[in-house]
């Protein structure tokens, strides 16, 4: 069972695309502006008609398969078998890290959709960093930014999204202008997709509107989060 395998999954399928790059290119010129919902660089990627696509309101924790992790696993090694790539929540770890190793080895950069895989162990790693899920929503929330935590651990609101601007206040330039240059996309994509993608990770890690279920979400983490070290190498 996983928290983040709905969003995880539908992030790496985005990633993979072959028309990525021309659907939800980079490096375009981007509005550094507050959104709501899954925004502008998120919502790009996971948003739209298409059939089976993502729900920021779906919380239901399925088995593997349930959300297609198996046929994610063989588009990336050309099988249909799991190979030494381990299951539960340490799976979404080594899609992640196949998905961003891949990219590594593309003479092109990719869209928007890799932009995005490469924030998710960004976020990831920052809360775990601040000690957790818990703690680091209460940083968030020190920092003046309550009523928009409360939106995000709502399963009834949308998200109402970070200030880009204010993104150098949670993470390290270095890390920013290093995401920029891996992929491809412009600083302001990169604060954009920050300012967006960790509050749809916070709407996925409280999906009873608490931290009831906290220990799991953070073990979670730290599994998604050894897998990917153990396939790029030790995230800071």
């Amino acid at each position: 069972m996983s928290l983040l395998g709905n969003l995880v999954s539908q992030v790496a399928r985005s990633a993979m695309a072959p028309d990525d790059a021309q659907r939800n290119p980079v490096n375009q010129r981007t509005t550094s502006r507050r959104t709501g919902g899954l925004g502008d660089i998120l919502g790009g990627v996971l948003g739209g008609d298409q059939t089976g696509g993502y729900n920021p309101q779906q919380y239901d924790r399925q088995t593997d398969n349930g959300f297609g992790l198996d046929d994610i696993i063989g588009s990336l090694t050309g099988s249909s078998q799991r190979g030494g790539m381990s299951t539960g929540a340490g799976g979404l770890g080594d899609i992640l890290g196949s998905v961003l190793g891949g990219q590594s080895n593309r003479s092109s950069s990719g869209g928007k959709g890799m932009l995005v895989a490469a924030l998710m162990p960004m976020v990831l790693s920052w809360i775990q960093r601040n000690g957790g899920l818990g703690a680091a929503l209460s940083k968030i929330t020190g920092m003046g930014h309550d009523n928009q935590v409360r939106s995000w651990m709502s399963s009834n609101e949308v998200n109402d999204n970070l200030d880009p601007n204010e993104i150098n206040q949670l993470f390290d330039e270095n890390e920013i202008q290093q995401v920029a240059a891996q992929t491809g996309a412009n600083e302001t994509e990169v604060r954009q997709g920050l300012a967006e993608l960790l509050p749809e990770v916070m709407n996925q890690l409280t999906p009873n509107g608490n931290l009831d279920n906290e220990a799991e979400a953070n073990q979670e983490i730290d599994q998604i989060i050894g897998q990917l070290s153990s396939r790029l190498g030790t995230l800071k």
